[in-house]
């Protein structure tokens, strides 16, 4: 059965609100809520009726979307899902679902490997593996890189949303160095993932106000903001990270050629996951090989680095030598050092002696 996209933003919102068992939710409420996702998704401002979402929530229960919805009322008032781990968003595809989503993968397929769908192939992927489960009943056979704990994702939509509708946002943000949060209005212009963690790049509009890179785990609090938008009118979004190994730099900073030499045993590894798109091969010998890369110099292009330990050997230029020279130094200081230890490290030390002495002697 087809649903228009107006009664599926309902079901979607419905079936958000009876998840939320914070709240005890009457018919007003869900009318309410309903109003407001259709005003914001649609722009439609004329409401919805007690009859609507009442035939919604039947709909829901039925079987006719394949829904199932186990709604209940409590004290004859309150509506809420009765297993408290359900929603619409879980149910099982059935055998029509399976055969067209076998299509539209298929059909995705014919664009895997080609560089203008890149971002595809890890869609198609997704989809053939949940295609794969649902068939067979059995465990994922993909598992994706993911941090279930990670923070700030909330505010992927909202600043995805201001940024295509060129709002300002009044930002709080309070960095990793920073005692306090900071509250400031922000233009933003590209949401940027690296490494799991998101971050957006606009523009402060304070006096002058440069470029910022901001991590969305940092972030405090969004609003939108009254104040006029500021256009994006000196960089190039398409290409702006192009130069750079994660996600730290200013629009004046210029990129050097970046030597290092990977002993002979991991260099495969390098090889077959560069460490930047410019990679080159120099040159090589028995121990090892010379690559160089050609980006800015920042604080993830020496974590990435110092990452390799002893198997990699800086090269130039020679600041990023002093400065990954300097890195070492430090750390091998921090295993020289003998810091005073507590009466519980020495006891379990003690303890731990006879177990430790037993394992030699076999």
């Amino acid at each position: 059965m087809p649903v228009n996209r107006n009664a599926l933003i309902r079901y979607r919102t419905l079936d958000h609100c009876l998840q939320n068992r914070y709240k005890k939710w009457t018919l007003e409420d869900l009318i309410d809520a309903c109003s407001d996702a259709l005003y914001e998704y649609q722009g439609i401002d004329t409401g919805v009726s007690r009859r609507t979402i009442q035939a919604d929530m039947e709909m829901m229960r039925s079987n006719k979307l394949g829904y199932e919805a186990p709604i209940v009322v409590v004290d004859r008032k309150y509506y809420t899902y009765s297993d408290k781990n359900y929603s619409i968003t879980n149910i099982p595809l059935n055998n029509h679902d399976m055969q067209v989503l076998g299509e539209v993968a298929g059909l995705l397929q014919q664009f895997k490997g080609f560089s203008h769908f890149a971002d595809v192939n890890e869609m198609v992927s997704k989809l053939e593996d949940k295609i794969y489960t649902q068939k067979t009943h059995s465990a994922p056979v993909i598992d994706f890189e993911k941090n279930d704990n990670l923070k700030g994702l909330e505010w992927i939509e909202v600043i995805r949303r201001a940024i295509v509708a060129k709002r300002t946002m009044c930002v709080t943000y309070q960095s990793f160095k920073a005692r306090v949060p900071n509250t400031f209005c922000f233009s933003g212009y590209l949401l940027k993932e690296y490494r799991n963690r998101w971050f957006v790049l606009g523009q402060s509009h304070a006096r002058n106000g440069p470029l910022l890179t901001l991590a969305l785990d940092r972030i405090k609090t969004i609003e939108e903001h009254e104040e006029e938008y500021r256009e994006n009118k000196s960089i190039n979004l398409a290409t702006y990270y192009d130069d750079v190994l994660g996600v730290t730099k200013s629009p004046n900073q210029r990129d050097v050629e970046v030597v290092f030499w990977i002993d002979d045993a991991n260099a495969p590894y390098i090889i077959t996951k560069p460490i930047h798109h410019t990679q080159k091969l120099l040159s090589e010998d028995a121990d090892g090989k010379i690559f160089s890369i050609r980006v800015i110099m920042n604080f993830e292009l020496e974590r990435e680095l110092l990452g390799f330990g002893p198997k990699i050997r800086v090269l130039g230029p020679r600041l990023l030598v002093k400065q990954i020279r300097e890195q070492l130094q430090k750390t091998l200081g921090r295993y020289e050092s003998q810091e005073p230890r507590t009466k519980s490290q020495e006891s379990r030390t003690r303890s731990q002696e006879p177990e430790v002495k037993n394992q030699e002697e076999k």
